[in-house]
């Protein structure tokens, strides 16, 4: 297997999936992106001819190419490098949370571990030997790489009438309750009759008249006719 799909579930019982990219796509894309970092490195060659400050500048480039090409990248351009962007890959959180400032940095950091002895030979190695497919680096920083996902489509309430709550709820519950109503388009037909029945009492349905009934009180609490 040179991918695989992660599925894990979110405090508002939305359950997610992260394509999980294999090493035969992250390998181009860090082709690419070795490729523009030695183009760049070439170019910056310009600059030993303008004496001592070119010299300096020159050295400054080769730093940022070396250390702030990936950190850079994957902060401002949503976990991508030029070479992941077209590949199709980002850099996410296990969790599939944005890579902040310190998981990005450190996985980067720990790359030049990945790179021993030679040819990428310990990050090869921890890729194929990990489920998840993380190298070295993604390990220390509990990131990922993935295939970006389509952007979702926006939350769209269900259709049923609106139907008046039966029972007090607590302000919470009432959110809750809101909070599927809303959200049913993204979740499955069986998602969404295992989350409704959760709530039976309030309901007094099972199957899928308990969702039907659910949503009904969510478009009557926030108002719909």
């Amino acid at each position: 297997m040179l991918d695989t799909l992660q599925t894990f579930e979110t405090p508002e019982g939305v359950e997610l999936g992260l394509k999980l990219a294999g090493p035969a796509p992250r390998a181009i894309a860090w082709s690419i992106d070795f490729v523009l970092k030695l183009v760049l490195l070439v170019m910056s060659l310009v600059l030993l001819g303008l004496g001592g400050v070119g010299s300096a500048a020159q050295a400054i480039v080769y730093f940022a190419v070396l250390w702030l090409y990936n950190v850079l990248f994957e902060m401002f351009t949503n976990g991508a490098t030029p070479g992941k962007k077209l590949m199709g890959l980002r850099v996410v959180n296990t969790n599939g949370t944005p890579v902040g400032w310190g998981g990005s940095v450190l996985r980067n950091l720990v790359r030049f571990v990945d790179m021993l002895p030679v040819l990428y030979g310990f990050g090869i190695l921890a890729t194929l030997l990990n489920q998840r497919f993380q190298r070295l680096g993604d390990i220390a920083a509990n990131t990922v790489v993935v295939y970006q996902s389509p952007p979702s489509p926006p939350a769209t309430a269900t259709s049923e009438a609106a139907e008046p709550l039966r029972v007090p709820l607590s302000v919470a519950d009432q959110r809750w309750i809101l909070a599927y109503s809303e959200r049913g388009s993204r979740l499955s037909k069986e998602r969404l009759v295992e989350l409704a029945e959760v709530l039976e009492p309030v309901t007094g349905k099972r199957g899928e008249e308990a969702a039907d009934r659910l949503s009904a009180h969510g478009n009557w609490l926030a108002g719909r006719s």
